[in-house]
This record gives structure tokens, sequence and C-alpha cells, in this order.
């Protein structure tokens, strides 16, 4: 009989030598997030202790945030319904467990929801989806690892979170079908400044993010269809004020 874990993902050839969980952790803790659900979903189909739950928990977690980034919401559904049914049995799920799993539970949704609006919302909301896809798709050509879409604190949003080498990008995306109007970075305004900064903050106090960290903004102009859309990315874009976290200011 095969575990939750083991149908959502297609099937695999046990290795001649089960890693243990703390081998898992290990792993996780090397970026490793693949090797790591394989070998947890092998240890996990005959070992269902404490430390074991805890280890598929979080690697089950990752591997979840990892499938929505990748836009493979299918299988990310069905990771979550298997963590669902695991949680009464993992440790500390009134603690970090249960906030991890809620989390990953709000990203979901949010991806759900984005997939409804390219189905069924008005065009506004249609160019912001498309835009939001094209730029994190842009940034994955550039090298960047994304951490995050659509990451909230409170009402306050960041659209995209990722990684060059050793530095934390947060990136702002502003899509405008033509530049009729007025221009897609004419909307990072003061007001939205202020609100990216306290989000920002929130970021890396929540992280504890002790490495550089800089504020992109990039602007696409264009409709979904559109095969040659304007893309203008802004490295280091200069927010109103600094920002901090503890004593530390950040630029």
């Amino acid at each position: 009989m095969t575990t939750d874990f083991e149908q959502t993902k297609r099937p695999y050839t046990p290795s001649a030598v089960l890693l243990t969980a703390s081998d898992v952790f290990e792993l996780r803790k090397q970026g490793r997030i693949e090797e790591a659900y394989e070998a947890i979903r092998q240890l996990y189909a005959s070992d269902k202790g404490h430390y074991t739950s805890l280890a598929m928990f979080w690697t089950a977690n990752d591997i979840l945030k990892k499938r929505l980034n990748e836009g493979r919401i299918d299988e990310a559904e069905k990771i979550s319904a298997a963590l669902e049914r695991m949680l009464p049995n993992v440790p500390d799920q009134e603690g970090w467990v249960g906030k991890a799993f809620k989390r990953s539970k709000d990203l979901l949704e949010k991806a759900q929801q984005r997939v409804r609006q390219q189905e069924e919302g008005p065009a506004h909301l249609l160019t912001g989806v498309w835009g939001e896809g094209l730029a994190a798709a842009y940034l994955r050509d550039k090298g960047y690892v994304i951490l995050e879409r659509d990451w909230h604190s409170g009402h306050r949003d960041i659209d995209i979170i990722a990684q060059q080498g050793g530095i934390t990008v947060f990136v702002e995306v502003k899509t405008r079908g033509s530049r009729d109007f007025a221009d897609p970075i004419d909307a990072v305004d003061l007001k939205k400044q202020k609100n990216l900064l306290l989000a920002i903050n929130h970021y890396i106090r929540y992280k504890r993010i002790t490495s550089a960290w800089r504020f992109d903004v990039i602007s696409i102009v264009g409709k979904p269809g559109n095969n040659n859309p304007e893309i203008d990315h802004i490295e280091d874009f200069q927010l109103s004020q600094p920002c901090y976290s503890g004593d530390r200011r950040w630029r």
C-alpha cells in the first residue's frame, strides 16, 4: 500500500540504503530539496515516528512551495491535501508546523485564485497575472532563483522575491497594456514605496536575513497573447527612505 506522498509524484525506485531523517534535514539545509523529498518518502513508507514525520512535513512543505513556483498547481494541491491529513500526527502542530502549513495553504489559495483570474477575470487582472508570470520567467532565464511569488504581509504584498547569488532581490512588477495613459514605472509612487518598505522589513525580520538585498522594478508593456512585450528591468531601484531591521540599516 502506498502512502499519500507516494501518490503525489511519479513512481520511484527505492535506493539500496535508506537515509535517516537527520540526513534528510541535512539535504534540506544544503538546498537539495528534490533529493530530500525522494529520500524521506522512502523512509516514511516504513517509519512514521515523530522525528521522521517532522522531516516528512518540512520536506513536503518545501516541495509544495517549489511546485507552486513552478506553476504545477495540481501537484501542489495533492501535496497540500496529504499534509493536512498527516498534520495531527506531526509534533509542534500548534507552533511553527501549524504556522508553516497555514502559510502554504494561503500560497496555494492565491495560486488557485491566479488560475481562476486567468480563466474568468477582467482584462486588467488577466494582464497583471500575465505580467507577473512573464517577469518570473524572465528572471529565471537570467539565472535568478524564485523564492516567493505574491508574498503578503497583512494587506501589503511583494510580487516576487528572488535570489541572485548571495543577494535577496525584492521585485515589484508593473504591467500596462500600453503607454497611452502612463508609464508602468509611474505606479511605483511614494505610497506604494512606503508599503513595500514595510513588507520588506517584515520579510527580513521573519526570515532573519543578514545578507545583502536590493529592490528591483520590472515594467512590462503588452497584453496576454502579445509575442513581443516590452520588458524593462530596473535593478537597485532607490526607495524613498531607508529600510531598517533592528539596529542594522538595510540599503
